[in-house]
């Protein structure tokens, strides 16, 4: 909730439609590369992707559209077992730290790769303006009444997320059973938790909600995800790992998909090597690593990084879950 309550649709738009364009390419290229991943190792190990692997792989889509949020909410959404899903979490942190490293040698040598592309880097300088001009404008220490305010915003939806989910999955639960809704996880209580949450946050972004953002909104926001993140990795067993090593392979024909896609797209439109880089980050490594990206290029940029990476909190939600679904169907 806190996460989307921060998004400023308006200020993602004044990116201009290429760096959108490259953000939705990386998410796209994210559920892309679960799918070729996927088919890849069923024929070079098709022991890699037997059983429930296919409920890993959309905990990790989570992780690579929008951040631990959404991996957590895909790990209860699908029933994961938390050894299997410890196994993706050393993918994800293996894999997304290889692929980050990759973009920052890139961003030392972007001027190579823009004439490459043709493009035209004259809006960088722009958008260098913009951003430092929102720096100025939204960022303040936060006070006490600030702190409560956000935290009345994070428990306030989320009780709300609750209270609704009950009775709406008790009336769902009604239905026909021919409609084979418990294949779409729709009698799933944390599924419309998560759903109602990122709604209600998204709703949020349109009101003077949004300006917590400037005291800290995400960062009480993370706090609370790692507080999460740590209460799933106590039930881990990442000496499963072991027993499985082609799962790096899998992440890496993955990640490889991903970047491809980019690079393609970025070619064909002359997208500088920016808004490929920080599209990408923003999927994959979320706000944490998104501005760490951007700053390789420059400081004021880091912002950017941070809007893009808070809009993919939302997008993740819904992308992961039917990357899921697309997955279930392939593995029957």
């Amino acid at each position: 909730a806190l996460f989307c309550s921060a998004i400023d649709i308006g200020a993602i738009l004044k990116l201009g439609p290429k760096a959108l364009v490259m953000f939705l390419t990386g998410t796209a290229g994210v559920m892309l590369g679960a799918i070729v991943s996927f088919v890849a190792m069923g024929v070079i190990h098709p022991q890699s992707v037997a059983g429930d692997t296919w409920a890993g792989m959309a905990t990790l889509a989570g992780s690579w559209i929008g951040g631990g949020a959404n991996q957590a909410a895909m790990k209860e959404v699908f029933q994961v077992d938390s050894t299997l899903f410890g196994q993706f979490v050393a993918v994800d942190v293996l894999v997304a730290n290889v692929w980050m490293a990759l973009l920052l040698f890139l961003a030392a040598r972007a001027r190579a790769f823009d004439r490459w592309t043709g493009a035209d880097t004259r809006a960088l300088d722009d958008l260098r303006q913009r951003m430092e001009a929102y720096q100025a404008q939204h960022a303040r220490n936060p006070t006490l009444a600030d702190l409560m305010i956000i935290l009345g915003i994070g428990l306030g939806t989320t009780g709300l997320a609750h209270f609704l989910a009950g009775p709406l999955v008790a009336w769902i639960q009604t239905l026909p059973a021919e409609w084979n809704l418990d294949d779409f996880s729709l009698t799933s209580g944390f599924f419309w938790m998560v759903v109602i949450a990122t709604t209600v946050g998204l709703l949020l972004s349109f009101t003077g909600a949004r300006r917590m953002e400037g005291a800290g909104a995400s960062r009480i926001g993370s706090v609370m995800l790692y507080v999460l993140i740590a209460t799933i990795g106590m039930h881990m067993d990442l000496k499963a790992l072991v027993d499985r090593p082609w799962l790096f392979a899998l992440g890496l024909i993955w990640i490889a998909t991903h970047g491809l896609l980019l690079f393609v797209v970025a070619r064909l439109i002359r997208a500088p090597l920016f808004f490929a880089a920080v599209g990408s980050q923003a999927n994959i490594g979320a706000a944490a690593s998104a501005p760490v990206v951007a700053s390789a290029f420059h400081p004021s940029l880091a912002p950017v990084a941070v809007l893009l990476a808070v809009f993919g909190y939302a997008l993740g939600t819904y992308c992961a879950y039917v990357t899921g679904v697309i997955l279930r169907g392939l593995a029957g």
